[in-house]
């Protein structure tokens, strides 16, 4: 029988891959029919990733994965900041059996960036974080990045995060080609430069106005623009025309404005 622990690894896995969205709904019954299981081990399950901060309950509505906040978000990028950094820079030496697998990992970045399955490409690109812990003997940490992973990728889904994947994976070659020289400073500066990075490249609100967003909804709307952008023209009586045929007023031409953006993908 499925144990809650591989429940929640597997729900890890799928938010690290993006294949589930935040805010999506996690039934208790439908998990249990998919897992062969009980709703007891079910709840404990999304329990765990509760306290984890993976996942949310609501007392009428149910189990859905988190939708942060745009200042939660800003707080997971720092954590992350400060645990990887921190890592690093306690860090002596790097022995070659740790290159060797990092190196083993983006191998695997490589590969999936060359084929089409983009949750793979994005699980393989959160999970570096957390093989470079392991690699560098701290489990403990490594199950913390895991999670901040999995949240740092819901915000990067969430605020449509524009980071090009060849890029991040472009850095964690940089950042393991540094561990292998032994050059532990640079190393711990390009991670920052790449957290830093995967941050800005989210489209987060600049302002700190809490009513921001109220304001602009519930702005005057400008009725009868084209009157109102056109100066007023001064009225012309009409010569009288000897003709009884009569031209018909020539209809504004509104041009609609398409919206060109597009959401380039929310990869770390």
């Amino acid at each position: 029988m499925t144990t809650a622990t591989e429940i929640s690894n597997r729900i890890i896995e799928a938010v690290m891959a993006q294949k589930l969205a935040p805010g999506s709904r996690l039934g208790e019954q439908q998990l249990a029919m998919l897992f062969d299981c009980s709703r007891t081990i079910v709840r404990e399950a999304l329990t765990r990733l509760s306290t984890r901060g993976i996942v949310t309950v609501s007392a009428r509505r149910g189990w859905y994965v988190i939708e942060p906040s745009e200042d939660e978000a800003r707080e997971a990028f720092e954590a992350r900041r400060v645990i990887e950094l921190g890592l690093l820079h306690q860090l002596k030496t790097v022995d070659k059996a740790a290159v060797r697998q990092l190196k083993s990992h983006l191998q695997r970045e490589k590969a999936a960036l060359a084929g089409s399955d983009v949750g793979v490409r994005s699980f393989l690109l959160g999970d570096f974080h957390v093989c470079l812990a392991e690699c560098l003997g701290n489990s403990l940490l490594a199950d913390t990045l895991r999670d901040f992973t999995a949240r740092t990728t819901l915000i990067a889904m969430l605020y449509q995060s524009s980071h090009d994947a060849a890029q991040s994976c472009e850095d964690h070659v940089r950042i393991v080609e540094a561990l292998e020289a032994g050059d532990i400073a640079r190393a711990e500066a390009l991670m920052a430069e790449h957290i830093g990075t995967v941050q800005s490249a989210l489209r987060l609100q600049a302002s700190s106005d809490p009513l921001a967003g109220l304001r602009d909804a519930l702005a005057p709307v400008r009725k009868n623009t084209a009157a109102a952008d056109t100066p007023a023209q001064p009225r012309q009586r009409k010569p009288r025309a000897a003709s009884k045929s009569s031209t018909p007023p020539a209809s504004d031409k509104d041009a609609a404005s398409a919206d060109t953006s597009t959401y380039l993908g929310a990869l770390l």
